[in-house]
């Protein structure tokens, strides 16, 4: 068999040309013999050239349409940032997080990126191409290029992505208790409506006696619960999937829910403040970076998950390219509030833009976290009070036929 291949010496130079070899991994052997690290390596079978071996792995799939974990994202900022440091070369650098990688989709995202620079393309280029990389990171490498920081810029991004974890992490944490004494108590309830009060009902019908109004109540509602779930479930899935099409394809039906969600009251307060604090953020890291101040604030906007904010902020890059200053344009929505625009006009007329971004998003996010656990610290004895009372109308409901059993039975 033939093999047409390109290949990189020690020194990083590329070499081209075609072999003869029993298989793949003969070719690939007669290469390392030869002080050859193969790149890309076709099989020629006449005049047909058919995949490179490093395609033929990445399968039928699109790894370029492939998301990964932020945790994953994360691992591979740092690790980059940290021999960027250490002054590693990039090509050397990839060449360590592929043959260490062991997530299979890592690893060809990886191979398809060290091609690319092979082949002289830069690595923020190269990683525009796969949506694994979020807008915000490729544009701090980018940034990281220009400059000559690559290893700030990975570094930065880091931060933000560990940052954004702990977020995540902080929100589940708020949610998860209160989601489970919920769904304890609906187990309860079943438990408690499809085995224990039919028996009742089945002896006070024996003495032909009338079950108290409390229990026949809860009876009533576990029966229409148990004869129409799948009512209940079909106009359930129909509002969510109607409220997710259009939030995703009616602009102004997204702006107004985010801005509902925004007025929700504690949990509102609480999403304001993290947003504000992503925003303050993501700032602080692109102009740092040296991104320019438009062009961070367009970043900014596009990675902001509320369109009412996202909006707001489509006006205030307007504001900023005709002329006016970030704070003067912010001053003019409410979600700004004062101490931030006060804070960022600070950091413009001294020239600290991004100090003041940072500081304010180290405030934010304090207040974030403090805001989280006093909500946290509400909502737990608020859901004991109001699964209490659910289980307490059960439970009542069953003790009150209890006590009138001796009555209907000595009656009958």
């Amino acid at each position: 068999m033939r093999y047409r291949y390109t290949a990189v010496n020690a020194s990083g130079k590329k070499a081209r040309g075609i072999l003869g070899a029993d298989d793949k991994g003969d070719a690939i052997s007669r290469l390392l013999e030869n002080g050859l690290t193969a790149v890309e390596l076709f099989q020629l079978d006449g005049e047909t050239e058919q995949k490179s071996v490093w395609q033929k792995d990445i399968g039928d799939r699109d790894i370029h349409k492939v998301r990964i974990s932020n945790k994953k994202l994360l691992s591979f900022l740092q690790q980059m940032g940290l021999m960027m440091k250490a002054g590693v070369s990039l090509s050397m650098a990839m060449g360590v997080l592929i043959d260490t990688q062991k997530d299979r989709r890592m690893k060809k995202i990886l191979q398809e990126i060290n091609r690319e620079l092979y082949g002289g393309t830069p690595i923020s280029e190269a990683m525009t191409k796969f949506d694994a990389f979020p807008e915000l990171i490729v544009s701090m490498i980018q940034t990281g290029e220009e400059n000559g920081r690559l290893d700030t810029a990975f570094e930065s991004s880091a931060d933000i992505i560990d940052r954004e974890i702990a977020l995540t992490a902080r929100v589940r944490g708020a949610m998860g208790y209160p989601i489970f004494l919920l769904c304890l108590t609906v187990a309860l309830m079943a438990i408690l409506n499809t085995m224990v009060l039919p028996n009742f009902k089945g002896v006070f019908d024996q003495f032909g006696a009338s079950l108290p109004s409390i229990t026949v109540g809860v009876m009533n509602v576990s029966d229409f619960l148990s004869r129409r779930w799948y009512a209940i479930a079909g106009a359930i899935a129909a509002a969510a999937l109607g409220f997710h099409f259009g939030r995703k394809n009616v602009p102004s039906f997204a702006r107004s829910m985010d801005r509902v969600r925004l007025k929700i009251p504690a949990a509102g307060k609480i999403s304001g403040k993290n947003l504000t604090a992503r925003f303050c953020r993501v700032m602080a890291s692109l102009v740092q970076s040296g991104v320019d101040i438009v062009r961070s604030l367009e970043i900014a906007r596009n990675v902001t998950s509320n369109r009412y904010v996202a909006n707001e902020l489509s006006q205030i890059i307007s504001d900023v390219k005709i002329g006016s200053s970030i704070n003067a344009s912010m001053a003019r929505f409410p979600f700004f509030d004062s101490l931030l625009v006060s804070m960022i006009r600070v950091g413009e007329e001294s020239g600290m833009i991004a100090e003041s971004f940072g500081k304010m998003a180290d405030l934010y996010e304090r207040e974030a976290e403090n805001s989280t656990k006093r909500f946290t610290s509400m909502l737990e004895p608020a859901m004991t009070i109001f699964i209490a009372l659910i289980v307490g109308t059960v439970i009542i409901s069953i003790v009150v036929p209890i006590f009138n059993m001796y009555t209907v039975i000595s009656g009958g």
